[in-house]
């Protein structure tokens, strides 16, 4: 089995996420696709992020319908902050029998020489690299491991949404309607 693992914050997840996701998983060899909530991404403020089961929730929201896309939880239980490395070789040696892919935008294919242990990760995984507006995918897009997707770019950003609710402004459409109704009844990202 293949599962390509699309990681976030997902502050919120939003439909630009999910409209990669189903891409990838319906246009590619993948058998499946884990959006792996990620609870600390050691590039970004802890400060800005909502509660690490709030955002799970609400990808189980978004995805809960889809055959193929699921969410996963496993880097709460990991040591913070969470390195993708570390990630896939706790994975790996809990799923032995599943090749696991990496999905990445190409922003981060870009910086990818400044992730830790890059270098494992190239060796031992496949790199799904969907294309990112404004962004230039550097020295590794020729490598062997990575695979240049056909993606719509997408330029929609989950620190817009923010933005919008806190200036109380409708987020209908950037976002999956049910996670949209938990938004506004949780009052999330509000102050």
């Amino acid at each position: 089995m293949k599962v390509g693992l699309f990681f976030g914050s997902f502050n919120p997840v939003h439909s630009g996420h999910l409209i990669i996701a189903n891409c990838i998983v319906e246009n590619t060899d993948l058998d499946a696709l884990w959006m792996v909530v990620s609870p600390h991404n050691p590039h970004k403020e802890r400060a800005s992020l909502a509660d690490d089961f709030t955002r799970l929730h609400l990808v189980n929201l978004a995805v809960e319908e889809h055959p193929k896309i699921k969410s996963c939880s496993i880097e709460f239980d990991l040591p913070k902050p969470s390195y993708t490395v570390d990630t896939l070789i706790h994975l790996q040696e809990k799923e032995p029998d599943i090749d696991f892919v990496l999905i990445m935008g190409g922003d981060n294919l870009a910086s990818f020489s400044k992730w830790k242990n890059h270098e494992v990760i190239l060796k031992n995984h496949e790199i799904y690299v969907y294309k990112r507006p404004n962004y230039d995918l550097g020295p590794y897009q020729q490598h062997a491991a990575v695979r240049i997707i056909d993606a719509p770019l997408m330029e929609i950003s989950s620190s817009v949404i923010r933005g919008l609710i806190k200036e109380k402004k409708s987020i209908r459409y950037w976002v999956p309607e049910k996670v949209m109704k938990e938004i506004e009844l949780s009052a999330l990202y509000t102050t």
